[in-house]
């Protein structure tokens, strides 16, 4: 972490977490913000649902919501970046307050209930987007819609044109009855839907599906089997959980979704689980607790053929971004691994 970073993070967690947050998208904006050097290397490459990543280590969605950074952000060294959560019509989602951090567990509770400018607003920004980035767009559903399944396949029909890969979020705990639609029925007839819109298109993409941390093992194999029936291209896990266990920081029980190093074994399982139940026939994309080089070779030995961050980035800043990258190497090097791929579920059985 160069010496500007630091200074500029603990400018940053001085503020309010949301205020801050908007002052690290407009310093992304405006090119103010430091960037690392990307670290590159063929052995880094890798692909999933047919995407062509210059390294595995991605953006999760929920950092910019509204596709105001992409400039900045493509030049930060991520293999590939998601943004959103869209929805059809803007909303301001929940009351300030409504992002807090934890230091001391070195995690994030957020309960912004997919407040964004609305996926017309956020199309015309994509359309602008940098060359040479995997671009994906997290679609949401209005709070007050009569059809919150349709509102996915209506995200994609607007904003579709102008992505790599698009991702299905029922897992967001901040929008009430959401997670209703995990279950079969309601969730075949979501991506049912949004296959459609998707063959609508003039360029075919990959869609994804994001899930939640919390379920149990015959809710997981139910997903992976609509998963399977519907052609989901990849499955991303996890998002953010709604267990507290084992929390220090005062604001420990503030509702919401808990992200960061807590999430970590939790979901690490779930994606262990879900690749012994795709068993490769679905990529998979690991999400949850990333902040050092160790835990993302172990998010892609539990299965995931690529991972993202978001809450570490809070407290290690864009430097953490070449510092995985170069971890992966070293670690492959040290396991003589010769490309990312071949470390895809290497480790699986020690999650189950």
């Amino acid at each position: 972490m160069s010496t500007l970073e630091r200074i500029g993070l603990s400018a940053l967690r001085s503020l309010d977490p949301e205020t801050a947050h908007g002052l690290a998208i407009k310093a992304l904006q405006s090119g103010l913000a430091p960037l690392p050097h990307p670290v590159t290397s063929p052995r880094l490459h890798t692909q999933i649902a047919g995407l062509d990543l210059p390294n595995p280590v991605g953006l999760a969605a929920g950092f910019d919501k509204n596709a105001q950074a992409l400039g900045g952000l493509s030049r930060a060294g991520f293999g590939f970046v998601e943004v959103g959560a869209a929805t059809p019509r803007p909303q301001p989602g929940n009351p300030r307050p409504r992002l807090f951090r934890l230091p001391e567990d070195r995690a994030v509770i957020n309960r912004f209930g997919f407040n964004n400018d609305g996926a017309q607003a956020i199309a015309a920004r994509l359309a602008k987007r940098p060359k040479g980035m995997v671009l994906g767009l997290n679609l949401g559903a209005n709070k007050d819609s009569a059809d919150r399944a349709g509102d996915f396949a209506q995200v994609l029909r607007i904003c579709g044109a102008h992505l790599d890969f698009a991702t299905v979020n029922v897992s967001s705990p901040n929008t009430e009855k959401l997670r209703d639609l995990q279950g079969a029925a309601a969730l075949t007839a979501l991506l049912n839907g949004v296959m459609q819109a998707r063959a609508e298109l003039a360029r075919p993409i990959p869609i994804f599906l994001k899930i939640a941390p919390d379920l149990n093992a015959d809710e997981l194999a139910e997903i992976a089997g609509v998963a399977r029936e519907t052609g989901v291209n990849a499955i991303i896990a996890t998002n953010t959980t709604l267990a507290r266990k084992g929390l220090k920081n005062a604001s420990a029980n503030e509702k919401g979704g808990l992200s960061g190093k807590p999430l970590f074994e939790m979901s690490t399982r779930v994606l262990a689980q879900l690749s012994q139940l795709t068993d490769g026939e679905i990529p998979l994309v690991g999400v949850g607790g990333i902040g050092s080089p160790e835990q993302a070779y172990a998010k892609l030995r539990a299965g995931a053929s690529a991972v993202q961050l978001y809450s570490a980035l809070v407290y290690e800043g864009l430097s953490l971004v070449p510092r995985l990258n170069q971890g992966l190497l070293d670690l492959m090097g040290r396991d003589g691994v010769t490309n990312v791929k071949d470390v895809v579920g290497t480790g699986r059985s020690d999650w189950l």
